[in-house]
């Protein structure tokens, strides 16, 4: 059995430690353990330097996020009155041309009224000058047969003239 404590120099054991030894103090005096130390700290400060970076780009990322969403409330907020003045224009329009469309149909009523009324009037002055025209044919008519000679011309015509002012 072998022990620690004992060297034998013909023991491959004792020569693999004395030769693992010999390969960490030619590390230590080459300062290896140095340049692992300060790689890891290069690699640590790195790492650090990536999870900043990471979180700097998340606040950005949230910041933008949060604008965005501003923004979009913002513009949902205009569509809204938008559409608000939209709707109130639209009625405005829509109640402007029911009026405008009343005072046509208004218009063109009293234009129908009128166009009426002259037909009236036009009618009823033809039947008035047909009314005097036949009352002075007869009257004319029964005046001759009855009254002859220049009396009966000369009522003829006072006749004639009494009767076109009581008819027009």
């Amino acid at each position: 059995m072998h022990t620690l404590l004992t060297f034998d120099t013909h023991d491959p054991v004792f020569w693999v430690s004395i030769s693992f030894l010999l390969f960490l103090g030619l590390l230590a005096y080459n300062g290896v353990p140095a340049l692992i130390g300060k790689s890891l700290d290069a690699r640590a400060d790195a790492i650090r330097k990536e999870l900043d970076e990471a979180r700097r780009l998340r606040e950005e990322a949230q910041a933008l996020l949060a604008d965005y969403q501003k923004k979009a409330k913002e513009a949902e907020n205009e569509a809204a009155s938008i559409i608000d003045a939209a709707k109130r224009e639209a009625e405005a329009l829509a109640a402007e041309a029911r009026k405008s469309l009343i005072e046509t149909i208004e218009r063109r009523s009293k234009i129908a009224e009128d166009k009426i009324a002259r037909a009236e009037a036009q009618a009823l002055s033809e039947v008035r000058s047909t009314a005097v025209a036949t009352a002075m044919s007869v009257a004319e008519t029964l005046i001759g047969s009855r009254v002859g000679g220049a009396t009966g011309i000369n009522l003829i015509d006072q006749s004639i003239k009494d009767l076109k002012g009581k008819l027009n």
